[in-house]
């Protein structure tokens, strides 16, 4: 029974409130059947590009079967191969179950063989794209990359927790297992300590990130398509970028979305074990940065050269000039003093080798599976100074191919020189011994006042530049993770 108010609102004295029994009775049904309702669940479609992955293409479908959240759908596109890619994966094909700590999941694979394709990876991707553009995301992972097993429900927890988010990539770390040889566990230490100092990077910046990695990472298919519709494409990928991930990427962020990296999802990736195949892809990469850095060179990407997503490649490689700068100029001092017999020692000199240590101590620490042979290659000085002198090569070598407008199948190179074959990867040595030759005879011409004198100015050059190296290394050194782990 309704109880009467008073004027002012208040239930009459005298009267008891008296619940109605029908009410009650139905709203406690509704809250039963809100509860029963079951809860909207993210699809999740994932595509893996395979050109020539028969010795890693089942521990990739193994990792993915073992995620705590499972994709809906996975896509195997092998394109291009010329090996048992197809016999290995089509062991995989068909339905697949298991209890997680979510609960029963269940996915299907399937397996495509799109034979010859001319656009390679991007025609892969885009294949793949056909096949999943109805879910609500897209993950992509690459023919040799190992996620952890939880690495897939971060990635859709965190997309799904902001409308605003176009693309997350996980946390990329080298696969460090079963090397073989001193050479390729330098290269792989190397590699790992260049991926984990940028990781660290973009997660104290916001965990923003510029660049999508294809190895691993989970996309929007709402933001591919505003991608499609602002750039006019009809793909998501275009195959006259030769990096496809950064070049999306940035068109992801000028649609005006956001594009981070991972807080917890990690993945492992295949390393380059040679200084052939290393130089292949480290060019591959640094000659597609340029192409999209360099003004008027690519008219589909709005804002360049100056596009936010740009900015971190611009610091990277006026950085690396100047590491080349310094390091020519103290070798060639260095000679030129000892020639003349002008060289004194000073304690000082000693400052920037031990910056350079405590700021790649502090890079090894921030790895998550951190092991010896990264403090060794911490610590050590020798192969942190080498691998950089490795990097110098390939960062003067794509800028040289892009200058003289050689137009090469980056692609096909690095693929040639993973099957050992090649030898452009020796030039920048050639050259760089050809430069300290020229060098060395103009220096014996002068005579010894002009060298003395070149050596009074050129040192107190080289140590300004080298403050300023040493204090930004320290600033770098000092930095606090705030928890995050790379």
């Amino acid at each position: 029974m309704r109880e009467d108010l008073a004027a002012d609102g208040n239930a009459t004295p005298g009267y008891v409130m008296t619940p109605d029994p029908g009410l009650s009775a139905y709203a406690e049904e509704f809250l039963e059947s809100l509860d029963a309702m079951p809860e909207h669940r993210a699809t999740v479609g994932c595509i893996i590009p395979a050109y020539n992955e028969a010795e890693t293409i089942a521990s990739v479908l193994d990792s993915l079967l073992m995620q705590t959240r499972l994709p809906d759908v996975i896509h195997v596109i092998i394109n291009n191969t010329s090996d048992d890619s197809v016999e290995i994966a089509g062991h995989y094909a068909g339905p697949h179950s298991r209890v997680t700590p979510l609960g029963e999941q269940s996915t299907i694979i399937y397996v495509h063989d799109i034979g010859k394709n001319p656009d390679k990876k991007v025609g892969a991707l885009n294949y793949g794209y056909s096949l999943v553009e109805t879910m609500d995301y897209l993950l992509g992972v690459d023919g040799d990359t190992t996620p952890e097993p939880d690495a897939v429900e971060h990635l859709v927890n965190e997309i799904a927790s902001d409308d605003r988010i176009g693309g997350i990539s996980a946390i990329y770390s080298i696969d460090d297992s079963a090397l073989d040889g001193p050479m390729a566990k330098f290269l792989i230490a190397g590699q790992r300590t260049q991926f984990s100092a940028f990781n660290m990077q973009n997660l104290l910046k916001g965990r923003n990130m510029a660049v999508l990695g294809g190895q691993f990472s989970i996309f929007s298919t709402q933001a591919l398509r505003d991608v499609m519709r602002d750039s006019h494409q009809r793909t998501p990928w275009v195959s006259d970028s030769e990096v496809e991930d950064s070049l999306l990427s940035l068109q992801i962020k000028s649609a005006g979305y956001l594009t981070k990296i991972s807080a917890n999802a990690r993945a492992h990736v295949g390393g380059m074990t040679t200084l052939r195949a290393l130089d292949a892809q480290q060019v591959k990469w640094n000659y597609g940065a340029i192409d999209l850095m360099w003004p008027g060179q690519r008219g589909d990407t709005r804002g360049q050269p100056f596009h936010p997503n740009l900015r971190l490649r611009w610091f990277e490689h006026c950085s690396m000039v100047i590491n080349i700068i310094t390091r020519l100029m103290f070798v060639l001092l260095l000679a030129g003093a000892l020639n003349i017999g002008a060289f004194v020692f000073s304690p000082w000199w000693l400052i920037p080798p031990v910056a350079a240590v405590w700021l790649n101590y502090r890079v090894a620490r921030s790895m998550e599976f951190a092991n010896p042979r990264d403090y060794l290659f911490a610590l050590l000085i020798a192969p942190a100074e080498i691998y950089m002198w490795i990097r110098i090569g390939h960062f003067v070598r794509a800028w040289w191919k892009f200058f003289t407008s050689q137009q090469t199948d980056n692609w096909a190179a690095q693929a040639k020189a993973e099957r050992g074959k090649g030898s452009a990867w020796l030039y920048p040595y050639f050259i760089l011994l050809v430069f300290f030759v020229t060098v060395g005879a103009i220096w014996v011409q002068l005579s010894i006042p002009l060298r003395s004198d070149i050596l009074s100015v050129g040192w107190p050059i080289l140590g300004v530049v080298t403050i300023l190296q040493t204090g930004w290394m320290t600033i770098r050194a000092s930095k606090r993770y705030r928890g995050f782990k790379a």
